[in-house]
């Protein structure tokens, strides 16, 4: 049997359960489905469950415009923000909308009927959806693999070896040695979760990252909103924190030495000046060439400074049964080594997409307004901000579509697909140095440097040019015949 949907939603994370509201709210008309992979939604947030797993932005922009958070911490533990979006599902309604364990399989668009086949898995058997658009809010990493470079000598270690992307209940960590290898968002919130009941924790990385420290409570915001309304505290709190991070990363970027300089400083504030700052955290890199890793109320530099916890930048030459042989000719030993060497970039899913029986190929194709593709019809992914929240830019792109979708209606269309109009110098996708950016620039797709296929990465234009400018800029609205009319 094949249903048929207006919308099919690949993905029930925080992109797809925004998307589920936008259209419900906006286009009332048109009927949907979401349909997820995993046995429940949560997407990131039910997949991660390491010790410590917390947002890395504040929840004022990581969660929804049209539902508050209420919670006194603005930096959000895991379990916390999965609770969140459980009840931003139920309270609006869009549960019903959800299938779970509907793992999608392929995709293909006909020009030929102006449909979309979707099929899914549903615990060994086959599932088939048509739809007129495709929305996919997949995330942009692989959920079955993590990035796990190949270390000489691993097979030899005799503790246990885990990448945080796999972390099950029965990891033991209390009283052990535990080496934590990487320096980014993950590592730095494993380490002061672990070193509360491990022996002792090692920090280790190749290079250092920027690492900020922030409370992880928002006095303004909690004030705010015991003194106000709940959302207009909310919108207030909201807008003020994106003025003051793109004012921020403004100036980082406009100024990078002095910016470098004062990050560093504020690290030496929180270790003294006996720490060796310089070795551990200095990068080589300019500010926000990668993004900045948060530390809530300062918990690394406090597992630091009590000795809980320590940072090492040095190489791997090689596992030993006992540990960890360094570059330096160091040894370290552990019982535990906790593997957050990143994510490894898997857009789409890692679902086969073809658009009249040829595959599609993301880096082949411009990014229109960074959520749609050239030439290809009916068809937009959720991608968020490396910059700033994810969530600010998957709610204007969920409404972006609306809008499409609107004017198709109206316009009497059922096609509409990113056309260029003429010649644009192309650029990478995202200008980031990360390692799991640079792994993957052979497929990621490409941008313009010209609006609309330009990537902004700036909310406030996204606002203006999604949410109230035009929908016709080198946008195409068609009406084919249908093939079954043509063959009548």
């Amino acid at each position: 049997m094949i249903e048929h949907f207006d919308v099919v939603v690949v993905g029930a994370g925080i992109s797809g359960i925004g998307a589920a509201h936008y259209l419900q709210a906006n286009s009332p008309d048109r009927s949907f489905v979401i349909l997820e992979g995993r046995e429940r939604l949560g997407g990131t947030w039910d997949l991660f469950r390491y010790p410590g797993i917390r947002s890395d932005s504040d929840m004022y922009t990581l969660g929804f415009s049209f539902r508050p958070w209420t919670e006194a911490k603005a930096i959000a533990d895991g379990p916390a923000i999965l609770n969140y979006l459980d009840e931003t599902a139920r309270e609006h309604g869009l549960d019903a909308h959800i299938r779970l364990s509907h793992k999608v399989t392929s995709a293909s668009w006909s020009s030929a009927d102006s449909l979309w086949t979707v099929t899914a898995d549903q615990g060994g058997e086959e599932r088939c959806f048509t739809c007129s658009f495709l929305f996919m809010c997949s995330g942009y990493y692989n959920y079955e693999r993590g990035y796990l470079p190949d270390f000489a000598g691993a097979a030899d270690f005799g503790g246990r070896i885990v990448h945080p992307q796999f972390w099950t209940p029965d990891v033991d960590y209390a009283g052990k040695k535990v080496v934590v290898i990487g320096s980014g968002a993950t590592a730095v919130t494993l380490v002061p979760e672990l070193a509360r009941e491990a022996a002792h924790v090692t920090m280790l990385q190749r290079s250092p990252s920027y690492i900020v420290a922030r409370p992880s409570e928002d006095r303004f915001a909690n004030w705010l909103r015991r003194t106000l309304n709940a959302r207009i505290a909310y919108a207030i709190t909201r807008w003020r924190n994106v003025l003051v991070t793109q004012y921020f990363y403004r100036l980082m970027r406009k100024h990078p030495a002095k910016s470098k300089e004062r990050l560093v400083a504020m690290v030496r504030e929180q270790l003294g000046d006996a720490y060796d700052v310089g070795t551990h955290f200095t990068p080589r890199y300019d500010p926000w060439d990668q993004r900045l890793c948060l530390v809530p109320d300062a918990d690394l530099f406090a597992a630091i400074r009590e000795g809980k916890a320590e940072v090492v930048t040095d190489t791997i030459e090689r596992f030993t049964p006992t540990g960890l042989k360094l570059g330096s000719g160091r040894e370290i030993e552990a019982d535990l080594i906790v593997t957050a060497t990143g994510l490894e970039i898997r857009l789409l899913g890692g679902i086969p997409v073809t658009v009249d029986g040829a595959p599609f190929a993301p880096v082949e194709h411009l990014t229109y307004k960074g959520m749609m593709f050239s030439d290809v019809p009916n068809f937009a992914i959720s991608f968020g901000y490396t910059n700033a929240s994810w969530t600010l830019k998957s709610d204007l792109t969920a409404y972006y579509v609306t809008r499409l979708l609107n004017a198709m209606r109206k316009r009497g269309m059922r096609q509409v697909t990113p056309r260029l109009a003429g010649p644009v110098e192309e650029a990478p996708f995202l200008d980031f140095t990360s390692g799991y950016i640079q792994r993957a620039a052979q497929q990621l797709p490409r941008q313009g440097t010209r609006k609309p296929w330009r990537v902004h990465q700036n909310y406030t234009l996204d606002v203006m040019a999604l949410k109230y400018g035009g929908i016709d800029e080198e946008m195409e609205f068609s009406n084919p015949v249908p093939a079954r009319e043509k063959a009548a």
